[in-house]
């Protein structure tokens, strides 16, 4: 990392495109120029310094897609943070020292910072001190192209600047007269802060009816035959691209962090006859900001009321299984832990030892979303996977019932049918909600994962 400006661009105003909140944009980077960014890492007890320096490469990877470079990193190792500067004041001043000989606009931390430790650091280091968080918001505004996805943002974006907010020292004189309406007013700190707390509000009411509707759709959806397999993953692993492959869903794909927010569905009939709905969702990141994961409730909320998870997973990436265990974690904290999953490893054409993962994980499949390969593999086994949540059942149908016959071959996958003198035996799997409706017909039932002989009359 040189200590010459890139390209010829120059800024000498350290405050920079990180360092300003809100402005008429919205966002927290102003994109005429690529912003010089010093990384700072810092390695507590309980991590390694390995670990650290790949949430710092991941940390790289944001600040390139928010519109910066990096120019310089600083690594400490500390026993506890520090309360005034969370690296402490000698650190800091080295920071600085590190950020005037590169020429570095901004200096972003890996872990989230307090507002007083923002405060402090920015008075030592004569520019701009940001935190992870307010990268991944950056990202994700630039992002957002629906009104919900722009609505969460904004949410997110809001929660994190209210305890941010600075005071300009102005007030405002109280208007009328009479005792006690005389004196100073209000200071600008407190309308700014009255004003964010009402469009917080209104903001979470907007999305708290959208989430109610998302609700109602999907009581509606368990009501038919039809399952929920939500798209999870790494971001840039490819989920969208899968979508795309499988679905023909058109939506966009591109080869950056959080290409993809806004959730999308489209339909898909596998090979045994089953139409599901598939849904992309927003890819996971290390230390994903809790003002995210709370404004995107009703987004991953279609995650948790999933029937099946496809764990898309970039095989051709550094460490896969590091990818993976960040996943599942994120998914621990939303309540999605226990929806099952089918580990699909991504981009085989770009990762020799893909056999090998494959192999690790017992029942996850290979595959490429660019040229499709292993398509086959990965619908047959969804497919697979789905039928053995599905109970064997075995009913006994009159033949005059031709409506209950009609709601079998809609609600379930029909295997024989067998006319008897008493009516059609039909054998077929059922959910549950279908097993339920059609309890008063069934004569015979199994587990989803026996055979067909298993069902016995």
């Amino acid at each position: 990392m040189g200590d010459e400006p890139r390209n010829g661009e120059f800024q000498s105003d350290h405050r920079g495109a990180f360092g300003e909140y809100g402005g008429e944009s919205g966002g927290l980077i102003d994109r005429s120029f690529r912003e010089r960014i010093v990384l700072v890492g810092v390695t507590m007890p309980d991590g390694s310094t390995d670990e650290t320096e790949a949430s710092l490469d991941e940390l790289s990877l944001l600040v390139d897609t928010a519109g910066a470079d990096e120019v310089g990193r600083v690594v400490q190792r500390r026993q506890a943070p520090d309360p005034a500067t969370y690296v402490g004041k000698g650190k800091a001043q080295e920071i600085k020292d590190v950020s005037l000989a590169v020429d570095s606009d901004t200096v972003v931390f890996d872990d989230e910072l307090s507002p007083a430790q923002q405060t402090n650091l920015e008075k030592i280091l004569g520019r701009s001190a940001l935190d992870r968080t307010a990268v991944i918001l950056d990202i994700f505004a630039q992002n957002a192209s629906s009104s919900e996805g722009k609505a969460q943002v904004e949410l997110a974006q809001l929660k994190y600047r209210l305890p941010r907010l600075r005071s300009t020292g102005r007030s405002y004189s109280q208007q009328g007269g009479g005792i006690g309406t005389r004196g100073p007013g209000e200071t600008q700190l407190e309308v700014d802060r009255r004003r964010l707390v009402r469009r917080v509000h209104k903001l979470e009411d907007d999305l708290r009816r959208l989430r109610k509707t998302r609700t109602t759709q999907a009581k509606a959806r368990k009501r038919t035959s039809n399952r929920g397999v939500s798209l999870v993953g790494y971001t840039n692993a490819g989920k969208s691209t899968v979508l795309n492959r499988l679905t023909d869903a058109g939506v966009l794909a591109e080869d950056r962090l959080f290409a993809t927010l806004d959730a999308t569905t489209r339909r898909l009939q596998l090979p045994g006859g089953e139409m599901v709905f598939m849904t992309d969702t927003v890819g996971f990141v290390r230390k994903l900001p809790t003002e995210l994961v709370e404004a995107f409730k009703s987004t991953l909320d279609v995650v948790i009321d999933a029937d099946l998870l496809l764990h898309v997973v970039d095989a051709s990436a550094p460490d896969p299984q590091a990818n993976i265990d960040v996943v599942r974690r994120t998914l621990r904290e939303i309540g999605a832990i226990d929806v099952p999953e089918l580990l699909v490893f991504n981009k085989s054409d770009q990762a020799p030892n893909v056999d090998a993962w494959v192999a690790r994980f017992p029942g996850s499949v290979a595959m490429s979303a660019m040229d499709g390969t292993g398509t086959e593999n990965l619908l047959a086994a969804m497919g697979d996977r789905l039928r053995s949540m599905s109970a064997l059942v075995e009913l006994l149908i009159p033949f005059e019932r031709g409506d209950v016959m009609a709601m079998v071959h809609r609600e379930g996958q029909v295997l024989t049918e067998m006319a008897t003198d008493d009516g059609l035996v039909v054998r077929a799997r059922l959910d549950a909600d279908s097993t339920g409706r059609l309890r008063q017909w069934i004569v015979g039932q199994s587990d989803g994962d026996q055979t067909h002989d298993e069902v016995t009359s």
